[in-house]
């Protein structure tokens, strides 16, 4: 038999239960049976994100994405969402620093459509892919950018702040979205190299979740997925090591037609998977998570010197992970008096540490974040894909809430008075020009990825 049994069945929590296979052209497989409902999930990930480009050709991971969606040997243009589509489903793909992936949610009895319409992608995009196309997705991705990033207010924030916490020549410095310079200047054959280089079997990990019968699909995947070749030509990513805190302050002050004044900071935090990245999810949580935090509560009800305070957590397996500060200010109020109440607070948390209810608060708000993404069959085939890819075991995401429960309120503030320090940031100070009383309202930054439309 071409394919192998690499694991058995698992108890997950909950109940929830994943097998895992591998093919012999290396793709692994992860299915589990959820009859709930009659539909069910493929989710396919390949090991390929924006760390894996080179200065020049930055974007060129998400510009694939979207060439992904232009046609494959036998699925000419637009006949990929069509298909799905037309058969009840939904699809798309996005692109984050440590990944690419794919997504269709489809009823029950129209899996092997999608699984299918998957393998004939990647085994056979080749074929389809020519200038034609390529000026045709560069085109949209150029427009996606503009329309996201650089004509919304604050709308580079998030790239600006990257490129600070993660020096010029790190893997990570510069963001999925790509530059437009670098879309210009990618060519047809820098596409088929990627291709060549990323889109493998023995890249990727498919996981299908959903009302399926096991033999059945693996059969389909093993006539579908089972005769592409594998590729051994991957490089592997350029080491994303850096020291656990910055070393000092990094500040840049924008001045841009934006609504309000704004203090947004980035901090270097532990590395995803660790418990001390658990642990800073907690803090974070704590501090700026929703509006019983921390921050909402002195400089939102209290102070009133903002209309929006948050803190959120870039988890990040190959690079620190990032933790986000975003205030908007309320009138007139001046953005250091904002950064004080924000220092005062972080001091105060480092000192003391959360109280036993922001723990039980802080870790019950993550433990429904982590059943809403279970529940769905979309959202546990991604996780699924995501700790196969990024962990090397697809069973840990069955099981990652008991780590997060498992954290002390002595390692929450730990990690605070660790990394959420003034030398451990990069600090972007947004001061309203000319012109700001007639801005858009704010456009929210997408940190984990870029989807295709």
């Amino acid at each position: 038999m071409p394919m192998g049994h690499t694991a058995t069945q698992q108890a997950g929590s909950g109940g929830l239960k994943a097998t895992e296979h591998r093919l012999a052209n290396g793709l692994r497989v992860v299915l589990s049976e959820d009859h709930l409902t009659p539909v069910a999930a493929v989710c396919l990930w390949y090991d390929v994100g924006s760390r894996h480009e080179v200065k020049g050709r930055t974007g060129l991971a998400h510009l694939f994405e979207h060439l992904m969606f232009q046609g494959s040997a036998q699925v000419t243009g637009n006949g990929h969402f069509e298909l799905v589509q037309g058969a009840g489903g939904s699809l798309n793909g996005t692109t984050s620093f440590e990944r690419t992936n794919y997504f269709e949610t489809m009823p029950a009895h129209q899996v092997e459509l999608a699984l299918w319409l998957e393998a004939d992608r990647m085994g056979s995009l080749l074929t389809a892919l020519d200038e034609e196309s390529l000026e045709n997705q560069r085109d949209v991705v150029k427009n996606e950018r503009r329309q996201r990033y650089d004509n919304v207010p604050y709308g580079t924030a998030f790239e600006k702040l990257v490129s600070m916490a993660y020096p010029e020549g790190h893997p990570y410095h510069h963001t999925p979205i790509g530059s437009m310079a670098d879309l210009d200047a990618a060519s047809l054959e820098d596409a088929r190299e990627f291709f060549r280089t990323y889109y493998a079997p023995n890249n990727a990990v498919l996981s299908i979740v959903g009302d399926i019968d096991p033999e059945q699909t693996l059969a389909w995947i093993e006539k579908y997925f089972g005769s592409i070749p594998s590729h051994d030509g991957k490089r592997p990513p350029r080491d994303g090591t850096l020291p656990e805190v910055i070393g000092g302050q990094l500040r840049e002050v924008v001045e841009e037609e934006v609504p309000a004044r704004a203090l947004m900071a980035a901090y270097r935090l532990p590395h995803d998977g660790t418990r001390e990245a658990d642990a800073a999810d907690l803090a974070l949580t704590v501090l700026g998570g929703g509006e019983s935090s921390r921050l909402h509560n002195r400089l939102v009800r209290r102070d009133r010197t903002a209309v929006a305070a948050g803190f959120g957590l870039l988890r990040l397996s190959g690079a620190p992970s990032l933790g986000w500060l975003d205030v908007k200010t309320s009138g007139g109020v001046e953005v250091p008096a904002i950064e004080t109440a924000v220092d005062e607070e972080l001091a105060r948390f480092a000192e003391e540490g959360p109280t036993p209810q922001e723990m039980e608060r802080a870790q019950a708000q993550i433990e429904r974040e982590w059943l809403d993404r279970l529940a769905t069959v979309g959202g546990r085939a991604d996780e699924l894909c995501r700790y196969a890819v990024l962990f090397g075991d697809p069973q840990l995401a069955l099981t990652a809430v008991e780590r997060v429960l498992d954290i002390t309120a002595e390692e929450v503030r730990a990690v605070a008075a660790a990394r959420l320090r003034p030398d451990n940031r990069a600090v972007l100070v947004y001061e309203p020009v000319q012109g700001a009383e007639d801005a858009a309202d704010t456009a929210e930054t997408d940190a984990e990825g870029e989807a295709a439309q």
